[in-house]
């Protein structure tokens, strides 16, 4: 249980900070899109650290390759 509560603390605070840049970019276009690789380190680092199980995480992990294809 805190393991899931302290990567939805950094997950808020990534969120946070991403909204931070983007509110200060000067009206220029911010892409902080993250690519599918840093997507998928972030789903394995998630299953690792047991805040999702084997099967969400398969799940996911077919979901963001078809969303990229």
């Amino acid at each position: 249980m805190k393991k899931v509560i302290s990567f939805l603390l950094v997950l808020v605070l990534a969120i946070s900070l991403v909204s931070c840049i983007a509110v200060g970019s000067g009206g220029k276009k911010v892409d902080n899109q993250p690519t599918l690789g840093q997507q998928l380190i972030d789903l394995k680092k998630a299953q690792d650290e047991g805040a999702i199980s084997k099967e969400e995480y398969a799940e996911l992990r077919e979901k963001l390759k078809k969303s990229y294809d």
